[in-house]
């Protein structure tokens, strides 16, 4: 039984933090209808950003504490993730608008390879090291019940409990600030939006700075636990499946998906993995998106489109 709480706990710690990343694409995809492929390379190049002015800063201002080195290293790497949103809308999206949704997909695929580039020449292509002070030794829970107790890893842990309180921000800042609701009705019906006033290229510059700083903290969690390195972004694309499985559309849906991947990997894994040759953990959220889109393509907590003709 404690093994059995060891990989449930593990896998909904690693679902909160495929939520994470899902969140970034249910966000664009509300406010504006693109499907943004590029959330993936968006998360390596705000990892590799944070990764990079953490190296430089102390060299350039002569900064020593990491805490000031980290904080000032964020915020720069949040300033750009904004001008990165910022020229994305203006130079792409914008000249973009009621074109067909492959266009609008196969725009953010030129996106995905362009930041990927231009991060590998910007900041380099080695492996490099993020150290925000999470903690790294595991501890154990519940020795009184489980002989031996039930490790759980502490940085994994408190990335999660992150994730958790970041979702729960965004989803009461969508639900009681004016912008917020500006971003709702938006993502409701845009025309309509536009004639009371609303500005749409306001609102996806808004929508694109706030998944940049999804795709920030995503890049600073998963960098530390992995390294930043180029495969992060494959790593990343793991929250395709998670938005599959809970809806492009809902926030909720992201949560709840991230979890039932997370954990359903981990357990199929160690409870099936080792009867075919394991290997599970790789294929199982695809295997179970494409399932969903079989049977329910709208997801958990879609919307049903319904033609009426």
């Amino acid at each position: 039984m404690g093994f059995f709480l060891e990989t449930l706990i593990g896998g909904l710690m690693t679902g909160m933090l495929y939520s994470l990343v899902a969140l970034g694409f249910v966000l664009i995809f509300k406010a504006s209808g693109v499907f943004n492929f590029a959330q993936g390379a968006m998360v390596l190049f705000a990892a590799l950003a944070m990764a990079r002015f953490a190296e430089w800063i102390p060299r350039w201002t002569g900064l020593s504490g990491k805490l000031a080195v980290n904080l000032l290293a964020f915020l720069v790497a949040m300033a750009l993730m904004v001008a990165v949103a910022w020229l994305i809308q203006k130079l792409v999206l914008s000249r973009l608008v009621n074109q067909e949704g492959i266009t609008l997909l196969m725009a953010t695929l030129g996106i995905t390879y362009f930041l990927d580039g231009f991060g590998q020449t910007l900041f380099g292509s080695d492996i490099y090291k993020i150290d925000v002070g999470l903690p790294k030794d595991p501890v154990f829970l519940m020795e009184q019940s489980f002989q031996g107790g039930v490790m759980v890893n502490q940085e994994d842990l408190a990335a999660a409990l992150i994730a958790a309180v970041l979702v729960a921000a965004l989803s009461l800042f969508f639900r009681f600030t004016g912008t917020g609701r500006a971003l709702r009705a938006v993502a409701d019906d845009h025309q309509a939006a536009q004639s009371i006033g609303i500005p749409l290229s306001r609102i996806w510059v808004i929508v694109w700075s706030v998944a940049g700083f999804v795709a920030l903290v995503a890049g600073i969690i998963w960098g530390s636990k992995l390294g930043v390195q180029f495969s992060l972004s494959l790593v990343a694309l793991k929250a395709l499946p998670v938005v599959i499985l809970g809806g492009l559309t809902s926030v909720p849906g992201a949560i709840i998906g991230g979890l039932i991947i997370g954990v359903g990997e981990k357990l199929s894994e160690i409870y099936i993995g080792p009867s075919l040759g394991g290997g599970i953990e790789i294929w199982f959220a695809y295997v179970l998106a494409l399932v969903f889109l079989l049977v329910r393509p709208q997801g958990l907590f879609g919307e049903k489109i319904i033609d009426r003709v």
